[in-house]
């Protein structure tokens, strides 16, 4: 399995930080057979001309798009910071087109600062959450400038109680706007304050979000993966697309025969502290 040359201080950096910019993922040709797959996604829609669109399951819409579930390097990647009894929790497809009047859309053309997760929030210890769900943007469109609709987070937010004070279209202390070229990606877990910015520019944002969680976690997109998404899948697909076993308790507590991606925590100092060894 293919992994990040740097990937030990990506880790540090993830766990000091709360996100990772990680350049050139994809290759241009890639970046363009994601853009087709969008493209025919967005002509389904019912209002294809709309300011935003939300598309979720979108790996369920497109092979191109489904081709991400196990993209080698980010599943490692993902594999090292989340430990190897993880499923895909969702795949959210984002379009924001220029919105120069701050127009508030049905599909939130901008979005509040907010950290991810169920309502009510999930347990905290001194106001701090735990991990329990990182995603990987693939930025598909020119987001190296900001005010085209980045994304806004507080760097190192997930490690301390913090509030915001204020909203998206203002500037707080300490914030940052992810800033991309297509192909790069950008990983951040669901305890990490951020903002959808609205999109000032003459630039549309497309941000592709992969999404992976615990196990014992329901997923977002599904209650169950579909048919198609299975059909031909490798073992490693097969459980990240949840199908270990028709017992629900081996989602707590899987054995080891049901978990291939155990291979790529072979290792690694947090695999063999996983509650699942």
């Amino acid at each position: 399995m293919q992994t990040f040359p740097n990937q030990d201080e990506l880790v540090r950096t993830f766990q000091e930080q709360g996100y990772l910019i990680l350049r050139n993922v994809l290759r241009p040709e890639h970046v363009q057979r994601l853009n087709a797959a969008v493209d025919q996604l967005i002509a389904a829609e019912p209002d294809p001309g709309a300011l935003a669109h939300n598309v979720y399951n979108s790996v369920d819409r497109h092979d191109d798009i489904a081709a991400l579930i196990d993209e080698p390097r980010i599943l490692a990647l993902m594999v090292r910071l989340l430990g190897p009894a993880i499923q895909l929790h969702i795949s959210h497809l984002t379009v924001r087109r220029p919105n120069p009047d701050n127009e508030q859309t049905a599909t939130n053309s901008f979005i509040n600062w907010h950290q991810d997760g169920p309502n009510p929030k999930f347990p905290s210890v001194g106001g701090v959450t735990g991990t329990y769900y990182i995603k990987a943007c693939y930025i598909l469109s020119d987001m190296s400038a900001p005010n085209r609709g980045n994304t806004k987070i507080i760097p190192g937010s997930h490690n301390r109680p913090y509030q915001p004070g204020g909203d998206v279209h203002g500037e707080l202390e300490g914030e940052l706007q992810v800033c991309g070229k297509p192909g790069d990606v950008f990983i951040f877990p669901q305890n990490l304050w951020h903002a959808g910015a609205p999109n000032r520019s003459e630039f549309t944002r497309r941000q592709l979000f992969i999404g992976y969680s615990q196990l014992w976690m329901r997923p977002i997109d599904y209650h169950q993966a579909s048919e198609r998404l299975l059909a031909g899948a490798s073992p490693i697909r097969r459980q990240l697309l949840g199908r270990i076993s028709d017992n629900p308790f081996h989602y707590y507590v899987p054995g080891q025969s049901m978990l291939p991606l155990k291979e790529l925590a072979a290792g690694s100092e947090q695999a063999t502290k996983s509650v699942y060894e």
